[in-house]
């Protein structure tokens, strides 16, 4: 355990967990009470009763979100349960207030059964004014999301899928800039085929990209395989034109980008060098990248971007969801669709004036970042 772990727990422990409630209103004396509890409290009931439209301005609802989690694919870590779970979304509420100045609670589901989570949500939905899916595992998550999209008139985000895809189109599109490459002429493997994956080969061919290849565990993604579940046969209909086959090290050859979100040290220096020229590398696997920066670097690398903050190229979800949400809660959006995802993205590529191969994405702590994203999403 390291010292960042030690602190961790100390800090936790210290402070009981990370968020609390607090009164926006104060209550000095009975007429205060009066207002904000009964009697007062039954008109508003009665007008909300009557037009439920107005929970919005005369409730919590308008600026909230729940954050939902059944604790199967929390961080790199696995399937942990719901328990395991709380200290993840406890900190995804603090960056939602922190950030986008939005109201979240952390809601930690004891089951990991599709239908009861998706009745769970709704049965819940009425308090809140958008739903943030998180470390929720593939294959069970994209028909959560599907259908509670469908089914609640609240905008639903997953962030281990559009939100890493967001992050990463917007790294991709500062990439391509300073590698003077166009997306059609780009080659793009991408290593992994669970939430993230799935969501990063869509929106970069719903972008304009037409070389994308995906890999899961077994190799490449092809419609020729037979054991796939039909999440990865959607997969296989809109990747890997030409149907390759064969394992990460083949797939590389004359390739330009590697998006690994798959697991630490399975891309070789080898593999790296038999790509083209100036090799774009996005080793996103956490805590351990699929390759470690300084030995990509090495290999030729000329952009290496990973999902930790000790090295350059952060790809962080911060940079979306406070936004995403924030954007949702303030144009009153049903649905968030790919194309606000995608103007998001570019936003965010805008902000980086100056791109170079240690900084193609914007400082979290920017504050035109959450405004650039919301901006996007209307």
């Amino acid at each position: 355990m390291n010292k960042t772990d030690l602190a961790s727990l100390k800090l936790h422990k210290k402070k009981g967990g990370k968020i609390e409630t607090k009164s926006k209103v104060y209550l000095k004396n009975k007429k205060d009470l009066s207002l904000a509890y009964t009697p007062g409290v039954g008109a508003v009931s009665s007008l909300l009763a009557k037009n439920n439209d107005l929970a919005k301005d005369y409730t919590l609802k308008g600026n909230s979100v729940a954050v939902i989690s059944d604790g199967s694919a929390v961080l790199g870590l696995g399937n942990l349960g719901a328990i395991g779970a709380i200290p993840v979304m406890e900190g995804k509420a603090i960056l939602f207030k922190k950030f986008a100045g939005i109201d979240a609670f952390p809601i930690c589901l004891d089951t990991q059964d599709t239908e009861e989570i998706i009745k769970t949500v709704k049965y819940i939905a009425p308090v809140f004014g958008a739903v943030n899916l998180e470390d929720i595992s593939a294959p069970r998550c994209f028909e959560i999301e599907e259908r509670l999209k469908k089914e609640l008139s609240i905008p639903v985000f997953h962030d281990d899928q559009h939100g890493t895809a967001l992050v990463v189109l917007s790294g991709l599109i500062n990439s391509l800039k300073i590698k003077k490459l166009k997306k059609e002429k780009a080659v793009v493997v991408i290593n992994g085929a669970g939430a993230a994956g799935t969501a990063i080969a869509k929106i970069l061919i719903k972008y304009g990209f037409r070389h994308v290849t995906v890999l899961d565990s077994v190799g490449i993604i092809s419609s020729e395989r037979k054991d796939l579940n039909e999440a990865k046969k959607e997969l296989a209909s809109i990747t890997n034109p030409r149907l390759s086959r064969g394992d990460l090290s083949s797939s590389l050859v004359g390739s330009d980008i590697f998006i690994g979100v798959s697991k630490g040290n399975v891309l070789k220096k080898e593999a790296i060098k038999s790509m083209n020229e100036k090799p774009v590398i996005f080793a996103l696997a956490n805590p351990v990248p699929e390759i470690n920066p300084l030995d990509a670097k090495k290999s030729g690398a000329f952009i290496v971007a990973t999902g930790r903050s000790d090295f350059p190229n952060q790809v962080n979800n911060i940079l979306a969801f406070p936004g995403v949400i924030r954007g949702a809660l303030d144009s009153g959006v049903r649905q968030i669709d790919d194309k606000m995802l995608i103007k998001a993205a570019e936003n965010l590529a805008l902000s980086v004036k100056r791109p170079n191969p240690d900084k193609i994405l914007p400082n979290p702590f920017d504050r035109k970042v959450v405004k650039l994203v919301a901006k996007a999403i209307k």
